[in-house]
């Protein structure tokens, strides 16, 4: 099963209105150990990011050789904070968060419904909660579901091992196509660290590969559904 941005996401958020002061917002970030605040206006609705580093450029500001480009005066969350703060959805892929916050150079994305409303908050430790899964809980996703379920092969022709993420595969299967497909699929389990296989096949039907990609996709859609 494929884990989304809901699964590994905190719900219980710290945040605050746009009319907090500046010191209840570093006194909050030091009593509850975090590093940001989402700024929630009267209905709900995530009006930004109030981090550190905002917080730091109030400091810069008493420096007369620098000039943040947020007035040192600001006083409150709606001056201080980032706007607009960037999101991602609940129903997001961990890779797809990953990415963003990649690309936008930041630790942290606030998660939102449709209607902008606050749901959780999802950091750069969560998407590594998927690594934290047991061993036996991968194995099983793999003999329980990929194998039985999904590309219905005899459970008995695959010996299945894990240990500290890492899945050793080994039997005999039809063809060389199965053979590279659940090498590839096992590789995208979510907490697999790496794949090492001596799976063998019987029949070597490469010259007439399909495309896999709607099998996958087919497959990342019904995951999404469970």
């Amino acid at each position: 099963m494929t884990w989304r941005v809901a699964d590994v996401m905190t719900t219980e958020v710290v945040t605050v209105g746009p009319e907090t002061g500046f010191k209840s917002c570093v006194d909050m970030l030091r009593v509850h150990s975090i590093s940001a605040l989402p700024v929630i206006a009267a209905d709900g609705a995530l009006l930004g990011i109030v981090s550190e580093f905002d917080l730091m450029l109030k400091e810069e500001g008493h420096d007369r050789q620098q000039r943040p480009s947020r007035p040192g005066g600001a006083r409150m969350a709606a001056e201080l904070m980032s706007s607009p703060p960037i999101c991602v959805q609940p129903g997001a892929s961990l890779s797809e968060a990953a990415r963003l916050m990649h690309r936008k150079h930041v630790k942290r994305l606030p998660v939102v419904d449709a209607k902008g409303q606050l749901l959780g908050i999802v950091s750069r430790a969560d998407l590594l909660k998927p690594f934290l899964r047991s061993d036996e809980s991968i194995e099983r996703e793999i003999s329980e579901y990929l194998l039985s379920e999904v590309l219905w092969i005899d459970r008995r022709s695959v010996q299945v091992y894990v240990h500290d993420g890492q899945v050793r595969l080994s039997g005999e299967l039809e063809t060389r196509t199965l053979r590279d497909l659940l090498v590839r699929m096992v590789e995208d389990i979510e907490g697999v660290v790496s794949v090492d296989s001596t799976l063998t096949h019987r029949l070597d039907n490469s010259h007439l590969r399909a495309d896999l990609a709607p099998l996958t996709a087919q497959v990342s859609a019904r995951d999404a559904r469970l």
